[in-house]
């Protein structure tokens, strides 16, 4: 349970850019300084258009996967090369979780 109150001094500048900072993250302005002085993880939110980015490359990684499949037997050299390019693909997207 929070009881105590801590105040400190910062410019018109530096609240904005809390406020800006712990609006990104979906916390309050008091959670993000907490967290920022406790050195906690502080994890900013997707805005709609990275979530759709994710979604479409998640979508391309898989429709290359299965590209590389189907020229497995035909060309496998062109099957090796998408699947570079798939794996390429899974790598940036293993990205965003950190």
């Amino acid at each position: 349970m929070k009881k105590e109150f801590v105040q400190f001094r910062c410019s018109i500048y530096e609240k904005k850019l809390l406020r800006v900072k712990a609006k990104k993250s979906g916390l309050s302005i008091s959670e993000y300084c907490r967290r920022a002085a406790f050195e906690e993880r502080i994890i900013e939110r997707f805005t709609k258009e990275q979530i759709e980015m994710y979604k479409m490359l998640a979508k391309y990684e898989l429709n290359f996967k299965r590209i590389g499949n189907m020229f497995r037997k035909r060309n496998p050299r062109l099957a090796n090369e998408v699947d570079q390019l798939a794996n390429e693909i899974r790598k940036h997207l293993l990205g965003f979780k950190k």
